[in-house]
């Protein structure tokens, strides 16, 4: 049924309310829906939240203690009868919400009498139909204060002793307003509902990656020597120091020596070759052990215990797949598919063949394989682990993930988990349906001012009850062209945009010091690439002249303004040059603007408008810009001359005040 007042198109649910929306504590949370009724009377909508633990079924009471009620407000002209608002949910759990629609009365009478009175119609009438909605209002509240305002309201309206005019503002007064606000007469409310919210700890929306290979911290190349978990951890201190978050580990189990890769993924390795860490297991054991050259689970711990002492997260990568020499190739040979000639199927992604690595087959016996997996990642999360990357995600069933998120989050709803799945949108939301906190996403491709506003539009509206994004500013497998000039100002661009546009984004090492070669022209990859040997690097060294110190900036900005913490406040601004971009964010009584040029070669100029009114400014001609990244403060009003010249700085990232 309809109900009495319909409710449709509410936004966010997630198939149909079979899924949760996401969000996370203190995030701004928007509700929409579009709501309407016959005729002209007037109508409230209201959003009741049920907070973990409580039964959010139809027994539910509207304005029940615990769980924030809300008052919707309408969108505007421009889309009638849509209704919004944005709340903010104050702890981690299962929550629920409903929507809830309602005849109001005291608005309805309201509206005619500001009419009629004035024009000595029906004075009498419509004063003791006021009267009688205060009556209703006041039998109907349950403070005592707000039962004799309401009272004490509806007598003066009868009072023939004054004039309509006086009598009419008796109804009107501030403190009658107040009581309705705090105990609405509701008539005839229609529910939709309950509908599901996960809400997790900030750090499944928040953050920022620093992903490195332990392997190459304190190697050598000559003669060829890992790094250990003991070397790594020296750099952790570095790390920190940047801003980081999370430290990101690549696989660092036993690597398989059956076709073991050599330098830039050649079949040819040398003794000294480490081979690639996703071919993962040897004789030295599988995804639940340590590779030996890095250490002993001791020397991990230690490594862990070392980056929380510094506030750093560590997260692991989990790779369901294995070399020809893991363990589970002779103990489990079902877990994998054998083709016709009875040779394994290595994995491929033509005209990219991985011949280290067996790819799982999940529907021989998929509850085995639940049951190792979830054996495995508890088995890391007791040693301190709580978020992990995973590799392509979208080579396993969805289903699969779906039973195994399931098993970890009824015990475990801290742990993250970020899907490195660069494929099909419907493929990517979907993960994030089932239970993936945040995914890689195309912003390793879009350059152009049109690519960036039409992206991250979609992921900050539509995508984003389902998907949170992860933008990596590159990968070990992924060296932009964009960045392949070595143009310095190109890599201050995308680290710009990706910790500004996205509450999380992420950097693999070598970035802060402007690695870029290619393996050749026209491919993707870099040269030398630290998938396949040890890429010892000179941080002392190249400390001179790199990234460092800007990147510790953003990190910086992006901590102090919780503005920049959130996905769902983006909004794009007109700046009328394509190659710059505008945007702002709103958190509270917080707005920053950034502006950033597109162009890696030459100082780009244009008009920035903001509609200060929208952005809470109502009523100011000019508002004080102060710049995060440069220091320097101006008035800035509706209309701004932006002038970027990238030698020597590419943004502005401003936070906007009233001018005293």
């Amino acid at each position: 049924m309809i109900g009495r007042y319909p409710i449709i198109d509410l936004d966010p649910i997630v198939e149909q309310g079979r899924y949760p929306a996401k969000a996370v504590v203190g995030e701004t949370f928007p509700v929409s829906c579009t709501a309407f009724r016959e005729g002209h009377d007037a109508m409230s909508v209201e959003v009741q939240f049920v907070p973990p633990g409580s039964d959010p079924g139809s027994d539910f009471v509207i304005g029940a203690p615990d769980g924030p009620l809300l008052r919707m407000r309408e969108v505007g002209p421009h889309e009638p009868d849509r209704w919004t608002v944005a709340a903010r949910l104050d702890r981690p759990g299962d929550w629920s919400y409903w929507v809830i629609a309602w005849g109001d009365p005291y608005e309805t009478w309201k509206h005619k009498a500001e009419i009629k009175l004035p024009a000595g119609i029906d004075v009498e009438l419509e004063l003791e139909e006021g009267a009688r909605v205060l009556d209703r209002a006041a039998e109907a509240a349950t403070d005592p204060h707000a039962r004799r305002v309401l009272t004490e309201a509806a007598a003066a309206m009868r009072d023939t002793g004054e004039t309509a005019e006086q009598r009419l503002y008796a109804a009107e007064a501030p403190a009658v307003r107040d009581a309705l606000a705090a105990f609405p007469l509701r008539e005839l409310p229609t529910r939709s509902g309950p509908w599901p919210v996960r809400v997790e700890r900030e750090r499944a929306l928040y953050g920022a990656w620093y992903e490195f290979f332990p392997r190459s911290e304190g190697a050598s190349l000559d003669p060829p020597r890992s790094g250990t978990f003991r070397t790594a951890a020296e750099r952790l201190p570095a790390v920190r120091a940047m801003g980081f978050d999370v430290v990101y580990l690549p696989p660092i189990h036993p690597i398989g020596h059956t076709f073991r890769k050599g330098p830039n993924n050649t079949l040819t390795p040398g003794p000294g070759d480490p081979g690639s860490p996703w071919a993962i297991g040897s004789e030295a054991g599988g995804h639940d052990a340590i590779h030996p050259d890095l250490g002993t689970m001791a020397d991990f711990e230690h490594f862990v215990a070392v980056a929380t002492d510094l506030g750093l997260e560590v997260a692991l990568d989990f790779a369901l797949q294995a070399s020809p020499d893991h363990p589970w190739v002779q103990e489990h040979p079902e877990w994998f598919t054998i083709r016709a000639d009875g040779s394994i199927a290595y994995a491929e992604n033509p005209p990219k063949k991985y011949q280290d690595i067996y790819p799982l087959y999940f529907d021989n016996d998929f509850d085995g394989i639940v049951d190792e997996c979830e054996r495995i990642l508890r088995l890391w999360m007791a040693k301190g682990v709580r978020i992990f990357r995973v590799d392509n995600p979208h080579t396993k069933n969805v289903e699969f993930w779906e039973v195994l998120f399931a098993r970890i989050y009824a015990t475990d709803p801290d742990v993250i988990f970020l899907a490195e799945a660069f494929t099909r949108p419907a493929m990517m939301r979907t993960l994030g349906t089932v239970g993936f906190q945040q995914s890689y996403t195309y912003f390793t491709w879009r350059n152009t001012k049109w690519e960036l506003e039409t992206y991250f539009t979609e992921l900050s509206t539509s995508a984003a009850a389902s998907m949170r994004p992860n933008c990596f500013v590159n990968t070990p497998d992924i060296n932009p062209f964009f960045l392949q000039t070595g143009n310095k100002t190109a890599f201050a661009i995308r680290a710009t945009l990706a910790a500004l546009l996205a509450p999380t984004y992420g950097v693999y090492a070598g970035f802060e010091i402007y690695e870029h070669l290619p393996l050749a022209p026209g491919k993707e990859e870099y040269l030398d690439s630290e998938k396949f040997q040890y890429r010892p690097r000179d941080w002392a060294a190249a400390s001179h002249d790199s990234l460092v110190p800007y990147l510790t900036l953003l990190n910086r900005i992006r901590a102090e303004h919780p503005a920049l913490h959130e996905l769902r406040n983006l909004r794009f601004e007109h700046i009328d040059n394509p190659q710059m971009i505008a945007f702002s964010k709103r958190h509270a009584d917080e707005v920053v603007v950034v502006t950033c040029v597109l162009d890696q070669n030459g100082p780009q100029a244009g008009v920035l408008h903001l509609d200060l009114a929208a952005l809470g400014f109502p009523g100011q001609e000019r508002v004080l810009a102060r710049d995060l990244i440069t220091g320097q403060t101006w008035a800035w009003g509706s209309r701004q001359y932006i002038r970027h010249d990238p030698h020597f700085n590419v943004a502005h990232a401003v936070v906007l005040e009233r001018i005293p």
